[in-house]
């Protein structure tokens, strides 16, 4: 079971995520998803939870005291008690780089909580003292974390028993094990014939070893940037 929870300014951004095939097979058996507003936890005056920057600059800041008040608030208890129980990670341009094997590592986490960024980030203190981690989807600025958040809740359920319906869906993947990190092979299906756009004959062939090594070849091709 992963106990997965999002730390938001907008909740509501994340109905739909429930209904995804994939996370709906999992909730209720091995993933247990909770969406949090951290307005809700905020005790100052209209609930504020940012600042402006010390030293100036454009933009506003996610205060540290807001964002410990709501994690303290969603576990009911001490941030040092949370943070020794479940990983929590702030979804942050300067963290770890997301990929596969990240994503498969979190699918065995056990607990984890994704803290969402906006405006100009959160105060450093949250970095340095409140999340354990910080995730990164690449080298590029979003608004916010809540996007992050769901490519992040996206590629680990499809890491947890059952998620995908079939088990075998997930051994073959791009970046997987089984195509030691390599991109996926390219797919093809009826018609056979398209426009003048062909099936490619081993895939027709029946000869199952051909088939595997055209695979690995084009995957290694991809990989390359062939």
């Amino acid at each position: 079971m992963l106990a997965l929870d999002i730390l938001t300014l907008f909740p509501d951004w994340f109905a739909w995520l429930q209904d995804e095939r994939h996370v709906r097979n999992a909730l209720g058996g091995q993933l247990e998803l909770g969406v949090h507003d951290m307005r809700s936890y905020s005790e100052l005056p209209h609930q504020a939870v940012d600042d402006t920057p010390y030293g100036g600059g454009a933009g506003m800041v996610v205060r540290v005291d807001t964002t410990v008040a709501a994690v303290e608030g969603v576990y009911g208890r001490s941030l040092d008690a949370v943070r020794s129980e479940r990983r929590i990670i702030a979804l942050d341009a300067r963290g770890r780089r997301f990929d596969d094997g990240y994503a498969r590592e979190l699918a065995t986490a056990g607990a984890i909580t994704l803290l969402c960024g906006r405006y100009e980030g959160f105060d450093q203190r949250v970095l340095d003292h409140v999340a354990t981690e910080s995730l990164s989807l690449g080298p590029y600025v979003l608004a916010g974390g809540e996007v992050a958040a769901m490519v992040v809740v996206d590629a680990v359920t499809r890491h947890l028993p059952g998620a995908l319906g079939h088990g075998e869906s997930a051994e073959e993947e791009s970046f997987s094990p089984a195509l030691a990190g390599l991109p996926e092979y390219p797919h093809y299906t009826r018609p056979l014939e398209f426009r003048g756009w062909e099936v490619p004959e081993i895939l027709r062939s029946g000869d199952h070893g051909r088939i595997a090594a055209w695979r690995r070849a084009q995957s290694e091709r991809q990989a390359a940037g062939g």
